[in-house]
């Protein structure tokens, strides 16, 4: 069964605060997530492997440590996953970035992918997946149905990223992929009656992009 982690740096526990707060302006709200993704994911690549590379300083030539093992990449669920690749790209400059666009059906209310795209060695690569809420689990399981059951992406290779989980959601993506772990800087109480969680943030998207 995969692990899941709640990362409870100081700094993200304060920033989180802030963005839970309704009174929070679009900007901050959108700097604010920005800064929690960055910092979540330095705690998450704690675990990248090195290797010894050569170097020469002004004075001598030494042996030092430089990143090794594959490639990563970040995977936003739009839209709100929009909100923590800025941040993300700021520390790991060189991922690559790719999409998922997910609707909700109005009938069977489960998420439908409308839009997919990836880069073109994205099996090869350490990935990111990433949305401010799991809330019910159907988007996040839908973005990954994407990767792996469309594209062959080893889910071992995959890690989920988000801000505010709920238990259920967390249950909901386990039993669907037990070799995915997720990091989340908060497990709240429980999804209420409309699905959202409580206490959570309300709207990512909408508060990220200003639509609330």
């Amino acid at each position: 069964m995969s692990k899941v982690v709640v990362v409870d740096h100081p700094l993200i526990q304060h920033k989180l605060t802030m963005i839970r707060d309704k009174n929070t302006s679009t900007k901050q709200f959108r700097e604010l997530t920005n800064e929690i993704g960055m910092l979540m994911v330095y705690d998450i690549t704690r675990d990248l492997p090195l290797k010894d590379v050569e170097v020469e300083t002004p004075l001598v030539k030494t042996t030092q440590k430089q990143l090794a093992g594959k490639k990563m990449a970040v995977i936003p669920i739009l839209r709100a996953g929009l909100g923590m690749v800025d941040g993300i790209i700021d520390l790991v400059p060189a991922a690559r970035i790719g999409h998922v666009g997910l609707y909700r059906d109005e009938e069977t209310l489960e998420a439908v992918e409308y839009f997919a795209k990836f880069p073109q060695d994205i099996q090869e690569r350490r990935l990111f997946v990433v949305d401010p809420m799991l809330a019910t689990g159907g988007s996040a399981i839908a973005a990954l149905d994407a990767l792996v059951k469309k594209r062959d992406v080893n889910p071992e290779n995959i890690t989920f990223v988000c801000l505010v989980a709920a238990p259920e959601g967390v249950e909901a993506l386990q039993e669907a992929y037990p070799d995915v772990d997720i990091y989340t800087a908060a497990l709240d109480e429980k999804l209420n009656e409309s699905g959202y969680i409580v206490p959570g943030l309300g709207d990512a998207g909408d508060r990220i992009f200003g639509t609330k």
